[in-house]
Parts: structure tokens; sequence; C-alpha cells
């Protein structure tokens, strides 16, 4: 099996209860056809540098999975039809990185937050 990597943004306006129905519409959709999601991860309410059909923000999701090819020519086909999604992208890889976690907040030691300054 090959290792993927798999993006989707979905609109900024869409209620948090279908945007997890959404997630797991994709999560069972990529087990039903030989694929193993490893990890799912929710990037949140992201800003575009310019104007997608006219949406400014949207909700990122990424998932982490082993699949064939066939698992991904059936996960982009359901997403092409899918209206609430603006934008996905499927990247294949040779290893897939389960540790890091990209879009965490980072905070430094020596940081000084903006009400501390004098």
């Amino acid at each position: 099996m090959n290792c993927y990597e798999h993006t989707f943004i979905t609109k900024q306006d869409l209620p948090e209860s279908q945007a997890k129905k959404l997630l797991n519409k994709y999560k069972d959709l990529i087990e039903a056809n030989s694929g193993k999601v490893l990890k799912t991860e929710e990037w949140g309410l992201r800003n575009f540098s310019h104007r997608i059909n006219n949406n400014k923000k949207g909700f990122y999701f990424h998932f982490k999975f082993e699949a064939i090819g066939k698992t991904i020519e059936e996960l982009e086909k359901a997403e092409n039809i899918d209206e609430s999604l603006i934008r996905y992208l499927t990247v294949k890889v040779k290893k897939l990185d389960l540790e890091k976690n990209y879009f965490e907040k980072k905070t430094y030691p020596n940081e000084v937050n903006s009400n501390e300054k004098k």
C-alpha cells in the first residue's frame, strides 16, 4: 500500500456538527475502499491569501493514510460533487510522519504578552 496525505477545505459557514459528519464520511469512504486512516488533524479556520469562490476563509482538515490507487479515485470522485467543499489535495508520500503536528500553536519561553509590554 502507498502512503498519502490528504487535505480538504470546507466553507467557513458550515456548522461544526456537519463538518464532523463530513470528516467521518470521507474517513469511512477511505476505509471502505481498502484504505487505513492513520491520523486525522483539524487545522481549524484559516484565512485564504485570495478569494476562492467568494470565500475569504475555510476550515482545514487533514488525513494521513495508507491506500491503493483506486481508493484515491473514489475519494476524489466523491469530493468533486460535494457542495460544501472548496478545495482538496492528495499527495503521495514515501513515509508518513505521525508524530509532528505542523499547525499546533507554538509558545516560546521568551515571548512577552502584548498587555505586559511597557
